[in-house]
């Protein structure tokens, strides 16, 4: 018997290995438990497409005289998937990537001037890190040779030490914003949070592409739930035991469709103000947010300006944001009056 149970282990410890050698991504428990996620949500996506296709007959007779409707549902259904992916695989801008594009601008920096005193810009134009700030945009393109260091402590109010705003994990300046994930090991850029489905953090580089893929998820389900609730309507004193497979499964809809509303209107109100999960949850332990009042937005210039720095911003930048003067935070904590709306200053 400890032979047989001998034998059984040996081969399935070469066939992982296998499998292991054809598939790498399979030898990290973690790319495992992504993909895993990943097939998980695709079938769940499948199995209630699926069984509303397989049970109701009417939608098919709709189908065959109303092929729009169904062709609009299943756009919705394959674009919500490929946004999935689409996220799931992006970057949110990690701080080792920001610091490799300044110092690669430094280099061409030096190396243009030197050669043909043109601007790195127009060499290295997929570069671009725009460092916001109390005094005016300025845009980090070559033409000015500082480190990183002294970028980041730029940043930063006078006499802030360095340890603070040093990752200990991966012993880099962080600029304002920016935090270690313990699951990606890397610092990120505007660090909203470690996102579990998706296998990613959210940050700067991915923010928006997450936005619009709960958007379309939320959009999906409504509509699904909508043609679950319809076929029950006609069809539920038929056969019982497919009505109890629908009401099940629109059960678990409901509650999805649920804390998807509440997560896109969520995420929206962080969009108009300019602040990030973390920032709002963890807002009295982050050191640079403690003296600021709850109601105060620090970093953000209006509706329709963090409406544009969201969706317009480019990927292949890196935005890094100063921290207000004391000035401007006294500006944002004053009251609205009836002038400032006709003046458009929330915006």
């Amino acid at each position: 018997m400890t032979m047989v149970v001998g034998m059984c282990r040996t081969f399935r410890d070469r066939s992982l290995d296998r499998c292991f050698q054809c598939f790498p991504c399979l030898s990290d428990p973690a790319r495992r438990s992504s993909l895993g996620l990943k097939v998980a949500l695709v079938m769940l996506h499948l199995i209630y497409a699926g069984i509303l296709f397989l049970f109701d007959s009417d939608l098919i007779q709709k189908t065959k005289r109303e092929p729009w409707y169904t062709a609009l549902y299943l756009l919705l259904f394959f674009a919500t998937l490929v946004q999935y992916f689409i996220t799931s695989g992006s970057s949110p801008g990690y701080v080792v990537d920001a610091m490799r594009a300044v110092n690669e601008t430094n280099v061409i920096y030096k190396k243009s001037s030197i050669a043909s005193k043109q601007p790195a810009s127009s060499k290295n134009g997929s570069l671009i890190v725009t460092v916001e700030g109390s005094q005016s945009a300025r845009s980090f393109q070559g033409n000015n040779v500082a480190s990183w260091t002294k970028l980041v402590m730029d940043m930063y109010p006078l006499g802030t030490p360095i340890r603070t705003c040093t990752c200990s994990y991966c012993n880099v300046e962080q600029p304002p914003r920016a935090k270690h994930c313990h699951d990606c090991d890397k610092c990120v850029l505007q660090f909203d949070h470690h996102c579990v489905w998706l296998g990613t953090c959210i940050g700067q580089g991915n923010h928006c592409k997450f936005w619009w893929y709960i958007c379309e998820e939320t959009a999906l389900c409504l509509w699904t739930g909508i043609l679950y609730i319809t076929y029950l309507k006609a069809n539920i004193s038929r056969a019982w035991w497919k009505a109890a497979i629908m009401i099940l499964l629109l059960i678990a809809l409901s509650i999805s469709i649920i804390f998807l509303l509440l997560l896109l209107l969520f995420h929206s109100y962080l969009v108009l103000t300019n602040q990030t999960t973390y920032e709002l949850v963890r807002r009295r332990r982050i050191p640079y947010l403690r003296g600021i009042p709850e109601r105060v937005y620090p970093f953000s210039k209006g509706v329709c300006s963090n409406l544009y720095d969201f969706c317009c911003v480019r990927s292949s930048s890196y935005s890094l944001e100063s921290l207000p003067s004391a000035q401007e935070l006294e500006e944002k904590s004053r009251p609205y009056t009836c002038l400032d709306v006709l003046t458009c200053r929330c915006c």
